[in-house]
């Protein structure tokens, strides 16, 4: 079965609010996952996908947080607002373990979840970082998209 790229934006958006208030409340996944499918209309949503988000992220924390910590440059991770850190966890989960899915999709849909909902020009910031984290973790596709150019 395909999944709709409208459905898989769905998936992000919600993964997103989802874990912005797990970091927020340090409520249990679990509580937070019921209370969105209690809360809104999943039935255009890759819930699937939404489920292995909303997991994923807070088992593989330290991993991924390390991953795309190296390329802040000067900032701290404590000194990021938790949509921008929400956004660069998934998309660096993606990122690390989503091979199906573009490096380039990967960096749009964060780009777009952040000018809709994060800071004034957090977008730029997660651009930067999520370039250099493809550039580690999806070198070959990376490469062969520039070399096509």
């Amino acid at each position: 079965m395909t999944v709709s790229p409208a459905a898989r934006r769905k998936a992000r958006h919600y993964a997103m609010q989802s874990l912005y208030q797990w970091q927020m409340t340090s409520a249990a996944i679990n509580v937070i996952e019921a209370e969105f499918h209690t809360d809104n209309d999943m039935s255009k949503v890759d819930t699937a996908y939404y489920r292995e988000l909303i997991h994923s992220v807070p088992k593989r924390l330290d991993e991924i947080d390390t991953a795309f910590g190296e390329f802040m440059k000067e900032r701290e991770q404590s000194e990021l607002d938790p949509v921008t850190q929400a956004l660069l966890r998934i998309s660096t989960y993606e990122l690390m373990s989503r091979l199906d899915v573009p490096y380039k999709v990967v960096i749009n849909e964060a780009i777009s979840l952040a000018k809709k909902f994060g800071a004034t020009d957090s977008h730029k910031f997660i651009n930067g970082v999520l370039d250099k984290v493809a550039a580690a973790h999806r070198a070959m596709e990376v490469q062969a998209t520039q070399k096509s150019k």
